[in-house]
């Protein structure tokens, strides 16, 4: 079973290739994370927010690096952060990938 953590939080900057150099320290720290399969980074210019799209082997994995990211980005001065776990249907999701 695989887990799904979505992230997203108000974020006034930078984004693109700014935000790319700046986190990039960050990224290589966060696939380093234990239970982590990947990380899509998420970024919405014309709404200020950002955030991240995770999938985890396991939900106490999925748990710990909320809490971890949720105190790390609180001490970068980010307010508003949302997390939200879902347990990922295997199943209907094979069946949604495009076939070619």
């Amino acid at each position: 079973m695989r887990y799904l953590l979505q992230v997203d939080f108000p974020h006034s900057g930078p984004f693109g290739e700014e935000l790319t150099n700046a986190m990039n320290d960050l990224a290589k720290d966060i696939a380093t994370e234990s239970g982590l399969i990947s990380k899509l980074w998420t970024e919405n210019e014309a709404t200020k927010e950002a955030g991240g799209i995770y999938q985890f082997t396991n939900m106490d994995d999925a748990q710990r690096y909320l809490k971890k990211h949720t105190e790390r980005l609180t001490s970068f001065g980010y307010k508003n952060i949302r997390g939200k776990i879902f347990t990922i249907n295997e199943a209907l999701s094979a069946l949604s990938v495009p076939q070619k």
